[in-house]
């Protein structure tokens, strides 16, 4: 698991896309003459996010290629930041948002599963493989993760750091609380 003391260290978050957020398909298309590109998303790593928030950390996204799904993505889960980089200068974007943020890379855990991820797994605090993670990256990281990616490996983090941080019942209960609370729309 996660040592203590390194899991409070953590106040940022990054997460790669393809092969973290998502199992890594991407469906390509037209719709009316219209490219269109598609990704699936996991919802128990939505809910990972939101506890991980409810704990105070700053979560982004960092990815090396750009897709309107992540930009949507990233607006419906209120992430911090989006760094989106064509050519997958992946680094360079992640050192971007930590200086936008006042972060450093060792207070930085960063979830990845491929090569493109390996310059910011070097750098970071806390490098986190996902269960499909390629070997090189699951060998270099400190924390290798049991579920694939888009399968809630990011829900399966936020709930191994937190409860590292000893934050778990407390974001859980802030979540929980956040929807106890009864509306005409909900008992309609």
């Amino acid at each position: 698991m996660i040592d203590p003391a390194l899991a409070r260290r953590i106040k940022l978050v990054g997460l790669d896309v393809d092969g973290v957020l998502t199992d890594g398909g991407i469906y390509l298309g037209d719709v009316a003459g219209a490219a269109m590109e598609f990704k699936r998303y996991d919802v128990q790593d939505g809910l990972g996010i939101e506890l991980l928030r409810n704990a105070g950390l700053k979560v982004v996204i960092v990815t090396g290629r750009v897709s309107e799904s992540v930009r949507l993505r990233g607006k419906e889960l209120r992430m911090d930041d989006v760094a989106q980089d064509a050519l997958a200068r992946k680094l360079p974007a992640l050192r971007r948002v930590l200086e936008r943020h006042g972060v450093t890379a060792q207070e930085t855990a960063f979830v990845g599963d491929d090569i493109p991820d390996v310059p910011i797994l070097r750098e970071v605090g806390l490098p986190v493989a996902v269960g499909n993670a390629v070997p090189i990256v699951r060998e270099m990281c400190a924390l290798q993760l049991e579920r694939a990616g888009g399968r809630g490996a990011v829900r399966e983090f936020a709930e191994v750091l937190l409860r590292a941080r000893g934050e778990w019942e407390r974001a859980l209960e802030l979540y929980l609380a956040a929807r106890a609370e009864v509306t005409l729309e909900t008992t309609l």
